[in-house]
C-alpha cells in the first residue's frame, strides 16, 4: 500500500520535540504542533485563528510580527531572539528561527516558525557582556592612558589618555594621529617612527611588550611614560591594546634617589677627608710649627728696615694661613660651623690673587678695582680666600679656550635700600660688594639657575664635580651674605657677592711682634718627639726668661721628673707621642706630685677638649703651631693659676 507523504511528513512535524508554528499573510496562527502546545501551554483551539499578541507577551510579539512581515517581503529566513516564561513563571530563552513557504509560482504564501530553546547559550552571551562592561569600567576608571589602535589609528581610547595627553574631549584626541603623540627623535637618538614601527612588529610576532617612550602632550611638552603593547584580533582584525603609565614622578624620583646617592657618596668622601684631615694634623702642624716659631723668632731680631724682613714676614703669615687651612679642612669635613671674626677683605683679595697670577697663563691679563675704604665684615678668612680662589678658578676655566681673556676683580661699598633687595633674609644697610667677572663664553639661563646645585658641573668627567659654587654658596649664605650670577652666552659671566658691613669695635691690629709679652724665670721640662720642634721650643722659652729642660718621649720625660720632681716648675708636653701619650704623662706626673702645672700641646687631635683635660687635672691646652704671644700668656696663666 503507498505510503501517503503529506500523512507521514504531518506525523514528523507533531512528533519532533520543538515548537513548530506556521503564520499566513495577515500573521494569523495557521498550525501548530503539539511540542507547541506542550510547551506554552495552549491548545490548538486556542490558538489557531488567533495573532502574535494573543499569545506572546507584548513586547515579544512585535518582534515576531516584524520579522514575519520582513520574511514575506523578502522571502529571506530570519531569526529573532524572544524571552518566554514557561512553567512555574521561569524564563527561558527562544531563538525562533522564520522561514518562508511558497507556492507553485514561488510567491510566499506562508511562514513557518521553529522556536529553539537557547538559554544555555543566552546566559553565556550575558555572562560576555557583563564582562565586557566590567572590563571596561575598569579600562574607564583606570589612571593609566588605554587606548585600542587599528591600522595606525586610534579606534577607542579611555578619559585618562585624554587628561594625560592634554586634550579637550575624547573627540579631539581620537581624530589625533599616533605620529603626532611623539617627538621626532627619541631620547636614545632613534628616530620615533622607526622605533616604533619596530616595536610594533616585535609585539605582534611575540606578544606582550613592555617599554619607556618620550610622548608629547597637546601643548607640546615631552614627557616620559611606559608603554605596554598587548595584540589582539578582532572581527579578523589585528588591533593593539596600548597601555601608557606616566613616569614623570618615578623619573624624578629616581634623580632625587640618585642624588641622594650622590650626597651619600659626597658625605663619605667628607667623612674620610674628617678622618685623613684629624690623622695628619699633627704631623702637618708639627711641620708648621718651628717654620712659623722660627719666622716668629728672626722678626724680633730683624730691625723694621732692614731688607729681608718683607720675607720673613711672608713666610710668617703663609705658615699663619696654612694654619688657618688645616682648621677650615677639619671644619668643612665635620660640617662644623667656622668661627668668624671682624675682618677687612682688601688683604685677602690683594693675597689671592698673587696666587691665582701665579696659576694661570700671563694671557689672560687681571684688573683689580679695590676700594681701600671699604668696611669691616664678620667672616672666615680662610673661608673668605676659599671664595674669592673658587670664583677666580671658575672664570679661567671659562676662558681656557680662548687666545686671550680678562678677569676683573672689584670691591666696593654700597648701601642697599628695601627696593634694592631681591632676597628676604637681606636687610637694608652698608654691604661690601666682591665681584668677579670674566669676558668667557657665558652661560645659557637654564645653567645659570642650577649654577649653585650641589654636583651640578659643565665641566668634563674627571674635571669638576660640581661642589665648589655649592660650598662658595653654602659660605657666603652662612655669613648672612647673598651671591648672585650674571651670564650671557659668548658675553661672559659676572659674579657678585653681597657681605653685611658691621661696625668694628675690636679695633683692628695689623701684625704686631712688638707687643708687650709676659715673662718669667721658672724651669719648665719641654716633651716633644720632633727635634725641630724641641730646638724651637726652647729657644722661644728661652727668650721668655724661663729655664729649659728638654726631652724627646713620655718614657724620658717620666724618668727624669721622677728622679727629682721639685725640679720643674711646669711641664709642657706634646700629646701625640709614641709609646707614651701626653695625657698618659701627665697622669702618672700627677701620681708623683700632684701639684705639677701641666700644659697640654695637640695639632688638633680630635677629642681633646678642655673639660677632658681638666678632668685629668691638666691646666692648660694649646693647639700647634703655637704663636710665642699665645705661648707665653698660657704659660703665665697656669704658673699664675688664673
Amino acid at each position: 500500500m503507498p505510503v501517503n507523504i503529506a500523512d507521514y511528513l504531518s506525523g514528523i512535524i507533531e512528533s519532533i520535540g520543538i515548537p513548530l508554528f506556521v503564520f499566513d499573510l495577515d500573521g494569523t496562527f495557521q498550525f501548530i504542533n503539539e511540542s507547541f502546545s506542550d510547551i506554552f501551554g495552549k491548545t490548538c483551539g486556542e490558538v489557531i485563528g488567533r495573532k502574535s499578541h494573543d499569545i506572546f507577551p507584548e513586547a515579544e510579539a512585535k518582534k515576531i510580527k516584524k520579522a514575519v512581515c520582513a520574511v514575506f517581503a523578502t522571502g529571506q529566513r530570519c531569526v529573532v531572539e524572544i524571552d518566554m516564561e514557561v512553567g512555574q513563571k521561569k524564563t527561558t530563552f527562544y531563538r525562533i528561527i522564520i522561514s518562508p513557504i511558497e507556492n507553485m509560482r514561488g510567491s510566499v504564501v506562508f511562514v513557518s516558525c521553529v522556536a529553539v530553546e537557547d538559554t544555555e547559550h543566552r546566559q553565556v552571551l550575558e555572562a560576555l557582556r557583563e564582562s565586557e562592561k566590567r572590563f571596561m569600567d575598569v579600562v574607564y576608571a583606570s589612571g593609566d592612558a588605554i587606548l585600542l589602535i587599528c591600522d595606525n589609528e586610534f579606534v577607542d581610547c579611555n578619559e585618562a589618555a585624554v587628561r594625560m595627553l592634554r586634550y579637550t574631549t575624547k573627540g579631539e584626541f581620537l581624530r589625533t594621529h599616533p605620529s603626532e603623540l611623539s617627538p621626532l627623535v627619541q631620547s636614545d637618538g632613534r628616530p620615533s617612527h622607526e622605533k616604533a614601527d619596530q616595536l610594533m612588529k616585535c609585539a605582534f610576532e611575540k606578544g606582550f611588550k613592555r617599554f619607556e617612550w618620550t610622548h608629547l602632550r597637546a601643548n607640546g611638552e615631552e614627557f616620559p611614560v611606559e608603554v605596554s603593547l598587548t595584540p589582539i584580533v578582532r572581527d579578523g582584525k589585528r588591533m593593539l591594546y596600548w597601555v601608557w603609565r606616566d613616569i614623570t614622578e618615578s623619573k624624578k624620583a629616581e634623580e632625587r634617589s640618585a642624588c641622594l646617592q650622590r650626597q651619600l657618596v659626597q658625605a663619605q668622601k667628607m667623612e674620610a677627608i674628617g678622618t685623613l684631615a684629624s690623622g695628619i694634623a699633627h704631623d702637618f702642624n708639627n711641620m708648621l710649627y718651628p717654620i712659623s716659631g722660627h719666622a716668629e723668632m728672626l722678626l724680633d731680631d730683624l730691625m723694621l728696615g732692614d731688607s729681608n724682613r718683607e720675607g720673613v714676614e711672608v713666610i710668617y703669615k703663609s705658615a699663619l694661613r696654612a694654619t688657618e687651612l688645616i682648621k677650615q679642612i677639619l671644619a668643612f669635613s665635620r660640617q662644623e660651623k667656622s668661627e668668624l671674626k671682624m675682618m677687612r677683605l682688601q688683604p685677602i683679595i690683594k693675597e689671592s690673587m698673587k696666587l691665582i697670577r701665579a696659576t694661570i697663563p700671563t694671557t689672560i691679563s687681571i684688573t683689580q678695582q679695590i676700594d681701600s675704604d671699604c668696611g669691616t665684615i664678620n667672616a672666615d678668612p680662610t673661608q673668605i680666600h676659599q671664595i674669592i680662589m673658587n670664583l677666580a678658578t671658575n672664570a679661567f676655566h671659562a676662558m681656557e679656550e680662548q687666545q686671550e681673556g680678562e678677569l676683573n676683580v672689584g670691591l666696593k661699598e654700597i648701601e642697599l635700600d628695601t627696593d634694592d633687595l631681591n632676597y628676604p633674609n637681606m636687610l637694608p644697610g652698608p654691604y661690601v660688594c666682591l665681584t668677579v667677572a670674566d669676558n668667557g663664553m657665558g652661560m645659557a639661563k637654564d645653567i645659570v639657575d642650577r649654577i649653585f646645585d650641589p654636583f651640578f658641573t659643565t665641566k668634563e668627567k674627571g674635571k669638576g664635580t660640581g661642589m665648589g659654587l655649592s660650598v662658595v654658596h653654602g659660605i657666603v649664605k652662612s655669613m648672612n651674605g647673598e651671591i648672585q650670577v650674571y651670564s650671557e652666552l659668548v658675553g661672559g659671566t659676572e659674579f657678585r657677592v653681597y657681605l653685611p658691613i658691621v661696625e668694628d669695635v675690636s679695633g683692628e691690629k695689623g701684625l704686631d711682634l712688638k707687643e708687650d709679652l709676659p715673662y718669667g724665670g721658672e724651669r719648665i721640662l719641654l716633651v716633644d718627639d720632633e727635634e725641630a720642634i724641641i730646638n724651637m721650643g726652647k729657644q722661644m722659652l728661652r727668650r721668655l726668661g724661663y729655664s729649659v729642660s728638654t726631652r724627646s718621649s713620655g718614657i724620658e720625660a717620666l724618668e727624669a721628673f721622677r728622679a727629682d720632681p721639685d725640679r720643674f716648675d711646669l711641664v709642657v708636653t706634646d700629646m701625640a707621642m709614641p709609646k707614651m701619650a701626653g695625657t698618659r704623662l701627665a697622669l702618672e706626673l700627677i701620681k708623683i706630685r700632684p701639684n705639677i702645672p701641666v700644659l697640654l700641646c695637640t695639632g688638633f687631635s680630635e677629642g681633646i677638649t678642655d673639660d677632658m683635660i681638666e678632668s685629668l687635672g691638666i691646666k692648660g691646652l694649646l693647639n700647634k703651631p703655637i704663636l710665642k704671644k699665645d705661648l707665653a700668656r698660657k704659660i703665665r696663666e697656669v704658673l699664675d693659676g688664673k
